[in-house]
């Protein structure tokens, strides 16, 4: 089984690209939403749940987890990998090294919540990946909140993403990282801003190619899908249609259930 957690809804987008990538897997998919967003919380906080979750999940029997949330993989994968040995963990990352390997104009952004706006982990990224490029880093509070309440297109949020989009692009940025995996359901609303004059980058289909190549086993199973939350499993799986992924809940074995975690 294939373990995929984040703090509510965002990591939906890595889950749906996994699904496609291997559809006999069987997947587990665990939103900690109790605790959603992850994007402003302190780097010690996300690093307890995210081993907290990451131990349901190989108790559950999960031999890979891909930690699908940006934030939680700046701050934590690297405790999974050490707590969890046996286990194969899958990190998500902003996908500078693509953008900047990409860019025409030698000048990218990143999109990315203020707790992975701050970490050394994208830091890290921009200095090994893109340290001949310039790269403008944009936080982006409440966006993944917005997921959360399924405010895709509210007007707000449209003149926010406006305004924080315009002066990147004046400036010439052709690339716009998603460095959060909830702004994959933002796309639209962004595309509209960004038409003819830079692409997004987004990396949940990596992540996926990332899980053939170390899932073995884990790939054959009956295709089933687990859906868990840490509080209101009801509105994550009717955010699945909402979200452009009802296909999703043709794998449900069961109804998203709560799980104490």
């Amino acid at each position: 089984m294939i373990g995929v957690f984040d703090s509510g809804l965002g990591g939906l987008s890595v889950l749906a690209a996994i699904a496609r990538a291997l559809p006999h897997a069987d997947l587990c998919y665990l939103a900690d939403s109790a605790h959603v967003p992850y994007g402003e919380r302190d780097d010690a906080f996300i690093r307890a749940r995210a081993l907290a979750i990451g131990q349901h999940l190989v108790d559950r029997g999960c031999g890979v987890i891909v930690v699908a949330c940006n934030t939680a993989t700046a701050a934590a994968v690297a405790a999974c990998r050490s707590r969890f040995p046996r286990t194969r963990v899958v990190g998500v990352e902003p996908g500078v090294k693509p953008a900047a390997a990409d860019s025409a104009q030698r000048h990218i952004a990143v999109l990315a919540t203020a707790a992975t706006a701050r970490s050394e982990r994208l830091a890290r990224l921009i200095r090994d990946h893109a340290a001949q490029v310039r790269v403008d880093v944009e936080a982006c509070p409440g966006w993944a909140t917005r997921v959360e309440a399924l405010q895709l297109d509210d007007p707000a949020f449209v003149a926010d993403a406006r305004a924080r989009l315009e002066p990147l692009l004046a400036a010439g940025a052709d690339r716009i990282v998603l460095g959060c995996t909830h702004y994959a359901f933002l796309a639209p609303s962004l595309l509209e801003i960004v038409a003819g004059r830079a692409r997004l980058v987004e990396v949940a289909d990596a992540v996926a190619r990332q899980c053939v190549r170390l899932a073995g086993s884990n790939t054959h199973g009956s295709g089933r899908l687990e859906l868990l939350a840490s509080a209101s499993p009801e509105r994550l799986q009717a955010a699945l249609p909402a979200l452009g992924l009802g296909w999703l809940g043709q794998r449900l074995a069961l109804p998203a259930r709560k799980v104490e975690v």
